[in-house]
């Protein structure tokens, strides 16, 4: 069982950055798809970008040139730095962990992007 446990959000302004973390517990970072998504308020939650355990990245158009997924094996967690925040990107912050058809979320961390 995989349990993971997210962190770093907040309030910043418009133009500002934030780094998320997730960190793993379980299981290693380096067998699992790891994959941050997103939930704005009153919306589905939607794929902001993922890591394949071979390294492969796939980002959503809205993260594209501002979001970075990275993973730091020693330290077993996951990241996702943004920078360039727009109101927009306000909303829940989920991390993911896939292997097969297993799959783990977190409990989620709120951005709120707002001046």
């Amino acid at each position: 069982q995989v349990q993971l446990a997210e962190s770093g959000g907040g309030l910043v302004q418009p133009g500002g950055s934030l780094r998320l973390s997730c960190a793993v517990f379980g299981k290693s970072v380096s067998t699992h798809f790891m994959s941050w998504y997103r939930q704005p308020p009153g919306k589905q939650r939607e794929l902001v970008a993922t890591i394949g355990h071979g390294g492969h990245i796939v980002y959503s158009d809205s993260a594209k040139g501002r979001f970075t997924i990275s993973r730091d094996f020693a330290k077993n967690t996951a990241y996702l730095q943004m920078d360039g925040l727009r109101p927009e990107d306000s909303g829940v912050y989920y991390c993911n962990a896939k292997r097969g058809q297993i799959e783990s979320w977190g409990q989620g961390t709120q951005v709120t992007v707002s001046s």
